[in-house]
Protein backbone atom coordinates (compact mmCIF):
# COMPACT_ATOMS: atom_id res chain seq x y z
CA UNK A 1 0.00 0.00 0.00
CA UNK A 2 1.07 3.38 -1.03
CA UNK A 3 1.88 5.89 1.50
CA UNK A 4 -0.63 8.13 0.29
CA UNK A 5 -3.22 5.57 0.32
CA UNK A 6 -2.08 4.53 4.39
CA UNK A 7 -2.74 8.12 5.02
CA UNK A 8 -5.98 8.35 3.43
CA UNK A 9 -7.60 5.33 5.07
CA UNK A 10 -6.25 6.05 8.45
CA UNK A 11 -7.70 9.95 7.93
CA UNK A 12 -11.08 8.37 6.77
CA UNK A 13 -11.20 5.11 9.26
CA UNK A 14 -13.93 6.58 11.23
CA UNK A 15 -16.41 6.29 8.33
CA UNK A 16 -19.43 4.46 9.04
CA UNK A 17 -22.43 4.35 6.54
CA UNK A 18 -21.49 5.38 3.09
CA UNK A 19 -24.84 7.24 0.53
CA UNK A 20 -24.87 7.70 -2.69
CA UNK A 21 -24.43 11.11 -2.39
CA UNK A 22 -20.72 10.66 -0.99
CA UNK A 23 -20.10 8.77 -3.57
CA UNK A 24 -21.70 11.13 -6.64
CA UNK A 25 -19.39 14.11 -4.78
CA UNK A 26 -16.76 11.63 -5.59
CA UNK A 27 -17.69 11.10 -8.54
CA UNK A 28 -18.30 15.22 -9.63
CA UNK A 29 -14.85 15.81 -8.48
CA UNK A 30 -12.59 13.09 -10.52
CA UNK A 31 -14.80 13.62 -13.84
CA UNK A 32 -14.80 17.52 -13.29
CA UNK A 33 -10.91 17.50 -13.30
CA UNK A 34 -10.38 15.04 -16.06
CA UNK A 35 -12.89 17.47 -18.83
CA UNK A 36 -11.42 20.40 -17.60
CA UNK A 37 -8.09 18.91 -18.76
CA UNK A 38 -9.54 17.56 -21.77
CA UNK A 39 -11.18 21.38 -22.75
CA UNK A 40 -8.20 23.01 -21.85
CA UNK A 41 -6.00 20.82 -24.44
CA UNK A 42 -9.18 21.13 -27.20
CA UNK A 43 -9.12 24.85 -27.04
CA UNK A 44 -5.69 25.58 -27.55
CA UNK A 45 -5.58 22.89 -30.24
CA UNK A 46 -7.49 25.73 -32.03
CA UNK A 47 -5.82 28.57 -31.08
CA UNK A 48 -3.00 28.41 -29.83
CA UNK A 49 -0.82 24.94 -31.37
CA UNK A 50 -1.59 25.61 -35.00
CA UNK A 51 0.30 28.91 -34.86
CA UNK A 52 2.50 27.86 -32.13
CA UNK A 53 3.61 24.43 -33.62
CA UNK A 54 2.73 24.40 -37.32
CA UNK A 55 3.31 28.24 -37.83
CA UNK A 56 4.63 27.17 -41.80
CA UNK A 57 1.44 25.57 -42.30
CA UNK A 58 -1.76 27.45 -43.64
CA UNK A 59 -4.48 28.16 -40.84
CA UNK A 60 -6.62 25.00 -41.87
CA UNK A 61 -3.60 23.02 -42.40
CA UNK A 62 -1.81 24.02 -39.22
CA UNK A 63 -5.35 22.75 -37.64
CA UNK A 64 -6.21 19.76 -38.87
CA UNK A 65 -2.55 18.59 -37.79
CA UNK A 66 -3.13 19.60 -34.57
CA UNK A 67 -6.38 17.72 -34.01
CA UNK A 68 -3.95 14.89 -35.44
CA UNK A 69 -2.13 15.09 -32.30
CA UNK A 70 -5.49 15.77 -30.18
CA UNK A 71 -6.37 12.62 -30.92
CA UNK A 72 -3.42 10.23 -29.70
CA UNK A 73 -4.54 10.81 -26.27
CA UNK A 74 -7.79 8.33 -27.35
CA UNK A 75 -6.02 6.28 -29.52
CA UNK A 76 -3.39 5.40 -26.15
CA UNK A 77 -6.00 5.25 -23.60
CA UNK A 78 -7.09 1.59 -23.87
CA UNK A 79 -3.24 1.11 -23.61
CA UNK A 80 -3.43 2.56 -20.73
CA UNK A 81 -6.33 1.07 -19.16
CA UNK A 82 -4.30 -2.38 -19.75
CA UNK A 83 -1.55 -0.90 -18.07
CA UNK A 84 -3.12 0.50 -15.27
CA UNK A 85 -5.31 -2.43 -14.44
CA UNK A 86 -2.28 -4.68 -13.66
CA UNK A 87 -1.04 -2.12 -11.26
CA UNK A 88 -4.53 -2.11 -9.83
CA UNK A 89 -4.44 -6.11 -9.68
CA UNK A 90 -0.99 -5.65 -8.39
CA UNK A 91 -0.45 -2.78 -6.03
CA UNK A 92 -4.08 -1.32 -5.21
CA UNK A 93 -6.80 1.06 -6.74
CA UNK A 94 -5.08 3.93 -4.36
CA UNK A 95 -1.42 3.48 -5.96
CA UNK A 96 -2.94 3.34 -9.43
CA UNK A 97 -4.92 6.65 -9.45
CA UNK A 98 -1.75 8.36 -7.79
CA UNK A 99 0.02 7.28 -10.55
CA UNK A 100 -2.52 8.14 -13.08
CA UNK A 101 -2.86 11.57 -11.83
CA UNK A 102 0.33 12.75 -11.56
CA UNK A 103 1.14 11.40 -15.57
CA UNK A 104 -1.99 13.06 -16.14
CA UNK A 105 -0.92 16.21 -14.90
CA UNK A 106 2.61 16.05 -15.36
CA UNK A 107 1.85 15.61 -19.05
CA UNK A 108 -0.67 18.48 -18.54
CA UNK A 109 1.98 20.95 -17.20
CA UNK A 110 4.64 19.78 -19.47
CA UNK A 111 2.50 21.42 -22.36
CA UNK A 112 2.85 24.48 -20.57
CA UNK A 113 6.35 24.80 -20.93
CA UNK A 114 6.32 23.65 -24.44
CA UNK A 115 8.46 25.65 -26.79
CA UNK A 116 7.34 26.65 -29.93
CA UNK A 117 8.39 25.82 -33.42
CA UNK A 118 10.36 28.82 -33.61
CA UNK A 119 12.68 27.81 -30.80
CA UNK A 120 12.99 23.95 -31.05
CA UNK A 121 11.52 22.72 -34.73
CA UNK A 122 10.02 19.84 -35.50
CA UNK A 123 10.90 18.58 -32.38
CA UNK A 124 7.84 20.86 -30.69
CA UNK A 125 5.22 18.86 -32.58
CA UNK A 126 7.22 15.67 -31.22
CA UNK A 127 7.46 16.69 -27.84
CA UNK A 128 3.75 17.39 -27.92
CA UNK A 129 2.49 13.94 -29.59
CA UNK A 130 4.29 12.53 -26.66
CA UNK A 131 2.86 14.51 -23.72
CA UNK A 132 -0.69 13.96 -25.52
CA UNK A 133 -0.02 10.48 -25.46
CA UNK A 134 0.72 10.46 -21.78
CA UNK A 135 -2.49 12.03 -21.55
CA UNK A 136 -4.02 9.12 -22.85
CA UNK A 137 -2.41 6.65 -20.70
CA UNK A 138 -3.50 9.06 -18.15
CA UNK A 139 -6.73 8.68 -18.60
CA UNK A 140 -7.00 4.88 -19.15
CA UNK A 141 -5.49 4.88 -15.25
CA UNK A 142 -7.57 7.05 -13.75
CA UNK A 143 -11.02 5.46 -13.86
CA UNK A 144 -11.50 4.18 -10.31
CA UNK A 145 -14.28 2.40 -10.18
CA UNK A 146 -17.05 5.20 -9.04
CA UNK A 147 -19.40 5.46 -11.45
CA UNK A 148 -20.07 1.45 -11.31
CA UNK A 149 -20.08 1.65 -7.67
CA UNK A 150 -22.72 4.42 -7.97
CA UNK A 151 -24.89 3.18 -10.32
CA UNK A 152 -24.75 -0.21 -8.26
CA UNK A 153 -25.69 1.80 -4.98
CA UNK A 154 -28.46 3.71 -6.41
CA UNK A 155 -31.69 3.62 -4.83
CA UNK A 156 -34.38 1.66 -6.91
CA UNK A 157 -35.91 3.85 -9.19
CA UNK A 158 -33.70 6.27 -9.27
CA UNK A 159 -31.10 4.65 -11.43
CA UNK A 160 -31.26 7.28 -14.45
CA UNK A 161 -30.60 10.18 -11.53
CA UNK A 162 -27.97 8.89 -10.56
CA UNK A 163 -26.38 7.51 -13.78
CA UNK A 164 -26.26 11.49 -14.85
CA UNK A 165 -24.53 12.24 -11.77
CA UNK A 166 -20.43 11.69 -13.71
CA UNK A 167 -21.79 13.31 -16.99
CA UNK A 168 -22.19 16.66 -15.34
CA UNK A 169 -18.18 17.15 -15.04
CA UNK A 170 -17.89 17.65 -18.79
CA UNK A 171 -20.30 21.00 -19.14
CA UNK A 172 -18.90 22.09 -15.36
CA UNK A 173 -15.07 21.44 -16.95
CA UNK A 174 -15.99 23.15 -20.40
CA UNK A 175 -17.17 26.08 -18.00
CA UNK A 176 -13.98 26.98 -16.02
CA UNK A 177 -11.61 26.26 -19.34
CA UNK A 178 -13.73 28.56 -21.58
CA UNK A 179 -13.88 31.22 -18.78
CA UNK A 180 -9.65 30.36 -18.25
CA UNK A 181 -9.44 31.12 -22.20
CA UNK A 182 -11.77 33.73 -22.84
CA UNK A 183 -10.28 36.05 -19.85
CA UNK A 184 -6.66 35.96 -21.05
CA UNK A 185 -7.90 36.64 -24.47
CA UNK A 186 -9.76 39.34 -23.53
CA UNK A 187 -6.94 41.29 -21.02
CA UNK A 188 -4.07 40.64 -23.36
CA UNK A 189 -2.72 41.32 -26.66
CA UNK A 190 -2.48 38.64 -28.86
CA UNK A 191 1.17 38.92 -29.07
CA UNK A 192 1.16 38.33 -25.23
CA UNK A 193 -1.26 35.74 -25.08
CA UNK A 194 0.74 33.36 -27.96
CA UNK A 195 3.88 33.82 -25.82
CA UNK A 196 2.65 32.97 -22.34
CA UNK A 197 -0.56 33.81 -21.49
CA UNK A 198 -2.12 30.02 -23.07
CA UNK A 199 -0.14 28.05 -20.46
CA UNK A 200 -2.01 29.58 -17.84
CA UNK A 201 -4.76 27.15 -17.83
CA UNK A 202 -2.58 24.42 -18.12
CA UNK A 203 -0.88 25.34 -15.18
CA UNK A 204 -4.45 25.25 -12.91
CA UNK A 205 -4.83 22.13 -15.11
CA UNK A 206 -2.33 20.94 -13.00
CA UNK A 207 -3.42 22.06 -10.00
CA UNK A 208 -6.80 20.71 -9.76
CA UNK A 209 -5.39 17.23 -10.52
CA UNK A 210 -3.66 17.66 -7.38
CA UNK A 211 -6.55 18.67 -5.41
CA UNK A 212 -9.07 15.81 -7.25
CA UNK A 213 -6.29 13.00 -6.55
CA UNK A 214 -6.26 13.60 -2.89
CA UNK A 215 -10.27 14.16 -2.91
CA UNK A 216 -10.51 10.91 -4.49
CA UNK A 217 -8.32 8.83 -2.37
CA UNK A 218 -9.89 10.43 0.52
CA UNK A 219 -13.29 8.52 -0.63
CA UNK A 220 -11.81 5.08 -2.95
CA UNK A 221 -9.09 4.21 0.20
CA UNK A 222 -11.29 4.11 3.06
CA UNK A 223 -11.74 0.81 4.63
CA UNK A 224 -15.47 1.07 4.01
CA UNK A 225 -15.36 2.02 0.67
CA UNK A 226 -12.51 -1.34 -0.04
CA UNK A 227 -15.06 -3.52 1.82
CA UNK A 228 -17.74 -1.89 -0.62
CA UNK A 229 -16.30 -2.57 -3.96
CA UNK A 230 -15.39 -6.16 -2.81
CA UNK A 231 -18.53 -6.69 -1.67
CA UNK A 232 -20.03 -5.44 -4.84
CA UNK A 233 -17.27 -7.58 -7.14
CA UNK A 234 -15.60 -4.32 -8.34
CA UNK A 235 -12.59 -5.55 -8.67
CA UNK A 236 -10.18 -5.57 -11.79
CA UNK A 237 -9.97 -8.69 -13.62
CA UNK A 238 -7.40 -9.71 -16.27
CA UNK A 239 -8.08 -7.62 -19.46
CA UNK A 240 -7.27 -10.09 -22.16
CA UNK A 241 -9.73 -12.35 -20.11
CA UNK A 242 -12.30 -10.39 -19.58
CA UNK A 243 -11.94 -9.39 -23.33
CA UNK A 244 -12.50 -13.04 -24.39
CA UNK A 245 -15.32 -13.57 -22.06
CA UNK A 246 -16.87 -9.89 -22.90
CA UNK A 247 -16.42 -9.26 -26.23
CA UNK A 248 -20.00 -8.62 -27.17
CA UNK A 249 -20.77 -6.44 -24.62
CA UNK A 250 -17.93 -4.91 -25.03
CA UNK A 251 -18.60 -4.23 -28.65
CA UNK A 252 -22.04 -3.44 -28.34
CA UNK A 253 -21.33 -0.90 -25.46
CA UNK A 254 -18.95 1.15 -27.48
CA UNK A 255 -21.52 1.67 -29.94
CA UNK A 256 -24.57 2.56 -27.78
CA UNK A 257 -23.51 5.78 -26.61
CA UNK A 258 -21.83 6.19 -30.18
CA UNK A 259 -24.18 9.18 -30.95
CA UNK A 260 -23.52 11.42 -27.74
CA UNK A 261 -19.85 11.66 -28.23
CA UNK A 262 -19.88 12.05 -31.71
CA UNK A 263 -22.02 15.38 -30.70
CA UNK A 264 -20.39 16.01 -27.98
CA UNK A 265 -17.16 16.90 -30.00
CA UNK A 266 -19.39 18.52 -32.88
CA UNK A 267 -20.56 21.30 -30.16
CA UNK A 268 -17.60 21.71 -28.08
CA UNK A 269 -14.48 21.52 -30.21
CA UNK A 270 -15.42 21.47 -33.99
CA UNK A 271 -17.70 24.76 -33.44
CA UNK A 272 -14.88 26.99 -31.92
CA UNK A 273 -12.48 25.50 -35.25
CA UNK A 274 -15.18 26.70 -37.22
CA UNK A 275 -15.99 30.02 -36.36
CA UNK A 276 -12.12 30.91 -35.80
CA UNK A 277 -10.97 30.14 -39.12
CA UNK A 278 -14.05 30.69 -41.22
CA UNK A 279 -15.70 33.50 -39.73
CA UNK A 280 -14.52 37.08 -38.43
CA UNK A 281 -15.48 36.71 -34.77
CA UNK A 282 -13.06 36.22 -31.93
CA UNK A 283 -12.35 33.04 -30.42
CA UNK A 284 -13.31 35.09 -26.83
CA UNK A 285 -16.85 35.68 -28.14
CA UNK A 286 -17.74 32.20 -29.49
CA UNK A 287 -15.95 30.85 -26.19
CA UNK A 288 -18.77 32.55 -24.19
CA UNK A 289 -21.39 31.24 -26.26
CA UNK A 290 -20.03 27.86 -25.31
CA UNK A 291 -20.31 28.81 -21.58
CA UNK A 292 -23.65 29.32 -22.03
CA UNK A 293 -24.58 26.59 -23.66
CA UNK A 294 -22.90 24.05 -21.81
CA UNK A 295 -25.15 25.69 -18.74
CA UNK A 296 -28.44 24.79 -20.62
CA UNK A 297 -25.99 21.08 -21.03
CA UNK A 298 -26.24 20.97 -17.32
CA UNK A 299 -29.49 21.12 -16.78
CA UNK A 300 -30.61 18.73 -20.09
CA UNK A 301 -27.89 16.82 -18.30
CA UNK A 302 -30.11 16.39 -15.01
CA UNK A 303 -33.08 16.27 -16.79
CA UNK A 304 -32.11 13.21 -18.95
CA UNK A 305 -31.78 11.57 -14.82
CA UNK A 306 -35.72 12.22 -14.46
CA UNK A 307 -36.06 11.35 -17.91
CA UNK A 308 -35.14 7.97 -17.55
CA UNK A 309 -36.64 7.20 -14.41
CA UNK A 310 -40.03 8.13 -16.09
CA UNK A 311 -39.54 6.44 -19.31
CA UNK A 312 -36.77 4.27 -19.35
CA UNK A 313 -33.19 4.33 -20.43
CA UNK A 314 -33.02 2.83 -23.54
CA UNK A 315 -36.30 4.51 -24.55
CA UNK A 316 -34.67 8.41 -24.08
CA UNK A 317 -31.57 6.97 -25.72
CA UNK A 318 -33.48 5.77 -28.90
CA UNK A 319 -35.81 9.22 -28.97
CA UNK A 320 -31.97 11.15 -28.14
CA UNK A 321 -30.43 9.36 -31.31
CA UNK A 322 -33.35 9.70 -33.47
CA UNK A 323 -33.17 13.52 -32.27
CA UNK A 324 -29.49 13.58 -33.28
CA UNK A 325 -29.86 12.37 -36.85
CA UNK A 326 -32.68 14.71 -37.23
CA UNK A 327 -29.81 17.59 -35.75
CA UNK A 328 -27.25 16.96 -38.04
CA UNK A 329 -29.33 17.28 -41.11
CA UNK A 330 -29.73 20.96 -40.78
CA UNK A 331 -27.93 22.03 -37.80
CA UNK A 332 -24.15 22.29 -38.47
CA UNK A 333 -25.55 25.05 -41.25
CA UNK A 334 -26.34 27.37 -38.68
CA UNK A 335 -22.86 27.93 -37.87
CA UNK A 336 -22.81 29.71 -40.90
CA UNK A 337 -25.32 31.97 -39.35
CA UNK A 338 -23.46 34.83 -37.66
CA UNK A 339 -23.81 35.16 -33.82
CA UNK A 340 -27.61 34.38 -33.72
CA UNK A 341 -26.82 31.03 -35.66
CA UNK A 342 -24.39 30.22 -33.53
CA UNK A 343 -26.12 30.70 -29.99
CA UNK A 344 -29.62 28.60 -31.76
CA UNK A 345 -26.41 25.89 -32.71
CA UNK A 346 -24.96 25.78 -29.30
CA UNK A 347 -28.39 25.66 -27.34
CA UNK A 348 -29.78 23.07 -29.30
CA UNK A 349 -26.88 20.79 -29.50
CA UNK A 350 -26.32 21.02 -25.71
CA UNK A 351 -29.96 20.21 -25.01
CA UNK A 352 -29.27 17.16 -27.00
CA UNK A 353 -26.00 16.91 -25.73
CA UNK A 354 -27.16 16.55 -22.00
CA UNK A 355 -30.23 14.24 -22.82
CA UNK A 356 -28.25 11.65 -24.67
CA UNK A 357 -24.99 11.99 -22.69
CA UNK A 358 -26.69 12.41 -18.99
CA UNK A 359 -27.17 8.61 -19.53
CA UNK A 360 -24.52 7.57 -21.84
CA UNK A 361 -22.40 5.58 -18.52
CA UNK A 362 -25.40 3.84 -17.83
CA UNK A 363 -25.94 2.23 -20.43
CA UNK A 364 -22.05 1.21 -20.41
CA UNK A 365 -22.23 0.04 -16.92
CA UNK A 366 -25.30 -2.04 -17.41
CA UNK A 367 -24.12 -4.26 -19.85
CA UNK A 368 -21.73 -6.04 -17.70
CA UNK A 369 -22.01 -8.64 -14.92
CA UNK A 370 -20.76 -7.21 -11.76
CA UNK A 371 -17.47 -10.06 -11.51
CA UNK A 372 -16.58 -8.02 -14.97
CA UNK A 373 -18.05 -4.29 -14.81
CA UNK A 374 -15.08 -2.41 -13.07
CA UNK A 375 -12.56 -3.99 -16.40
CA UNK A 376 -15.56 -4.31 -18.83
CA UNK A 377 -17.03 -0.35 -18.14
CA UNK A 378 -13.16 1.12 -18.53
CA UNK A 379 -12.33 -0.59 -21.74
CA UNK A 380 -15.75 0.26 -23.24
CA UNK A 381 -15.75 3.76 -22.32
CA UNK A 382 -12.34 3.91 -23.83
CA UNK A 383 -13.21 2.43 -26.93
CA UNK A 384 -16.36 4.68 -27.36
CA UNK A 385 -14.32 7.39 -26.73
CA UNK A 386 -11.81 6.37 -29.21
CA UNK A 387 -14.15 5.87 -32.05
CA UNK A 388 -17.18 8.30 -31.42
CA UNK A 389 -15.33 11.14 -30.37
CA UNK A 390 -11.47 10.89 -30.63
CA UNK A 391 -10.89 11.71 -34.30
CA UNK A 392 -14.44 14.00 -34.52
CA UNK A 393 -12.53 17.25 -34.65
CA UNK A 394 -10.37 16.28 -37.82
CA UNK A 395 -13.20 14.36 -39.61
CA UNK A 396 -15.39 16.81 -39.25
CA UNK A 397 -12.96 20.06 -40.12
CA UNK A 398 -11.92 18.35 -42.87
CA UNK A 399 -15.37 17.21 -44.37
CA UNK A 400 -16.68 20.51 -43.82
CA UNK A 401 -13.88 22.25 -45.65
CA UNK A 402 -13.86 19.90 -48.62
CA UNK A 403 -17.67 19.90 -48.93
CA UNK A 404 -19.28 22.18 -46.70
CA UNK A 405 -21.03 22.17 -43.47
CA UNK A 406 -23.75 19.79 -44.36
CA UNK A 407 -21.00 16.92 -44.86
CA UNK A 408 -19.78 17.35 -41.01
CA UNK A 409 -23.96 16.78 -40.14
CA UNK A 410 -23.15 13.21 -42.21
CA UNK A 411 -20.32 12.53 -39.53
CA UNK A 412 -22.47 13.10 -37.38
CA UNK A 413 -25.32 11.23 -38.31
CA UNK A 414 -23.56 8.20 -38.57
CA UNK A 415 -23.00 8.46 -34.93
CA UNK A 416 -26.77 8.42 -34.39
CA UNK A 417 -27.43 5.49 -36.54
CA UNK A 418 -24.34 3.33 -34.71
CA UNK A 419 -26.69 3.88 -31.71
CA UNK A 420 -29.88 3.22 -32.99
CA UNK A 421 -28.33 -0.04 -34.71
CA UNK A 422 -26.83 -1.03 -31.10
CA UNK A 423 -30.06 -0.35 -28.97
CA UNK A 424 -31.95 -2.71 -32.10
CA UNK A 425 -29.78 -4.94 -32.56
CA UNK A 426 -28.88 -6.47 -29.27
CA UNK A 427 -32.22 -7.72 -26.92
CA UNK A 428 -29.98 -8.42 -24.27
CA UNK A 429 -28.47 -4.73 -23.98
CA UNK A 430 -31.83 -3.98 -24.49
CA UNK A 431 -33.26 -5.79 -21.76
CA UNK A 432 -30.77 -4.40 -19.02
CA UNK A 433 -30.69 -0.88 -19.70
CA UNK A 434 -34.32 -0.40 -19.50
Amino acid sequence: MSTIEHDARRINSRHDQIAPGEIAIGVIIGRTSEFFDFFVYAIASVIVFPKLIFPDSDPISGTLYSFGIFALAFVARPFGSLIFMAIDRAYGRGLKLTIALFLLGGSTAAVAFLPGHAEIGNWSGILLALFRIGQGLALGGAWDGLASLLALNAPEGQRGWYAMIPQLGAPLGLIVASALFAFFLINLSAADFLDWGWRYPFFVAFAINVVALFARLRIVSTPDYARLFESRDLQPSPVLATVRKQSKNIAIGAFAPLASFALFHMVTVFPLSWVFLFTKEGPAGFLAIEMSGAVVGILATIASGLIADRLGRRTLLGVSAAAIAAFSGFAPQLLDGGTVGEIVFMVTGFTLLGLSFGQSSGAVNSNFPSGDRYTGAALTSDLAWLFGAGFAPLVALFLSYHFGLLAAGAYLLSGALGTLAALGINKELAQRIS
